[in-house]
């Protein structure tokens, strides 16, 4: 019996590694074990409860106003010590957290080969987004199984000289994540009921749905997105539904500038059931995010990037996402675009997505048991 840690953080990593770690689980002769380090804690556990994963360790890391440098500190303590006592054969990290760069150096320090599930995403741009670039590069350097999403994030590996036998292309698992949890909510509508009060509120108008939380955009990217809201809020036939982030970086901006809109609604952050309807029920996504990149299309809904790089090229030449920026008046006329051009939208809503088929985990599960024989 092999025994692999999976180790994770946050709710985007969550997402796209329970179905990783059920695949795992379910392949014979090997023994997969979680390890979390809470670097979200509440929308982190949302996602564990939804996916079915109780977590064999956690560390709960997160401290009020802790700087990287202190979370890395504690992350590279916290995760030694459970490799030490698991002593797992292999190590599995997705993306581009903290979490995941830490767990790949402890592992590094271990002489523990690693699995990055993920791999090949590159900005070329150091502090965009910062620091997940550089994060995923370390990763990169240490890793020698690579699960790349698209042939583009392959081609990136190969290029910065990763050995082509170490890099496989197996798409997206946050595709997988995404059907399933669809599925689950298509045969229990409660499980995302919590929206069925804003639906009935905002019924007959384009809903945008907004995420925003990237640290480049602090300061006047945020403010300038909460202006640009606020003036797509001033039409009358569209309604706003606005996870809000939990940073203040985020909080403080948008509740000052768009607390009084009736037709924005700025709401707690969403566990994954109900981020999925907010999914399949928004005419378009405005978003920061990496990940809406790449769920969005997988229901035909275009996506904004407010963004001035991306390591998901593959959906703008695809013709899904749009990189847009932080400029108020430009995602104004961009939002505006989408809403008012109906060839404009279809041409993005019908656009292929190409992150992936849904079987992505079931690919990683069995490269990984075919590096144990």
């Amino acid at each position: 019996m092999f025994k692999t840690s999976v180790i994770f953080g946050t709710r985007p990593e969550a997402i796209k590694l329970f179905p990783v770690v059920n695949a795992l689980k379910a392949t014979d002769g090997i023994d997969c074990n979680v390890l979390v380090s809470a670097q979200h804690r509440e929308m982190l556990d949302q996602v564990l409860e939804v996916g079915g994963i109780t977590p064999d360790h956690d560390l709960n890391v997160m401290q009020p106003g802790q700087s990287l440098d202190a979370l890395t500190a504690r992350l590279l303590e916290g995760i030694g010590s459970v490799l030490d006592e698991e002593k797992p054969d292999r190590v599995v990290v997705q993306g581009d957290t903290a979490t995941a760069m830490v767990a790949a150096l402890a592992a590094y320090y271990r002489k523990i080969p690693v699995s990055h599930v993920e791999a090949g995403l590159r900005s070329y741009n150091i502090y965009h987004p910062w620091p997940e670039e550089v994060n995923r590069k370390i990763i990169g350097t240490i890793a020698n199984q690579h699960f790349a999403p698209t042939d583009v994030s392959a081609g990136a590996l190969k290029a910065e000289a990763v050995p082509e036998d170490q890099v496989y292309i197996t798409g997206n698992t946050v595709i997988d994540a995404l059907h399933w949890v669809s599925g689950k909510i298509e045969n229990d509508p409660s499980l995302a009921s919590g929206l069925s009060e804003l639906e009935k509120r905002f019924q007959g108008k384009k809903i945008i749905g907004i995420t925003t939380h990237r640290r480049e955009n602090f300061g006047d990217g945020m403010d300038n997105i909460a202006s640009a809201i606020g003036e797509i809020a001033k039409r009358d036939d569209i309604a706003c539904i606005f996870p809000v982030h939990l940073n203040p970086n985020v909080r403080a901006v948008m509740n000052e500038k768009l607390g009084n809109l009736d037709n924005v609604a700025m709401i707690e952050p969403l566990d994954y059931p109900h981020f999925a309807r907010l999914l399949g029920i928004c005419h378009l996504m405005l978003t920061d995010s990496g990940g809406v990149q790449e769920e969005a299309p997988a229901l035909g809904k275009p996506v904004l990037v407010m963004r001035e790089t991306t390591e998901r090229p593959e959906g703008v030449t695809a013709g899904t996402a749009k990189l847009i920026g932080t400029d108020k008046d430009r995602i104004v006329a961009e939002v505006s675009t989408l809403l008012d051009d109906d060839d404009a939208y279809t041409a993005m809503a019908r656009a292929h997505n190409p992150f992936g088929d849904g079987n992505s985990s079931l690919r990683i599960a069995e490269i990984i048991a075919k590096g144990f024989v």
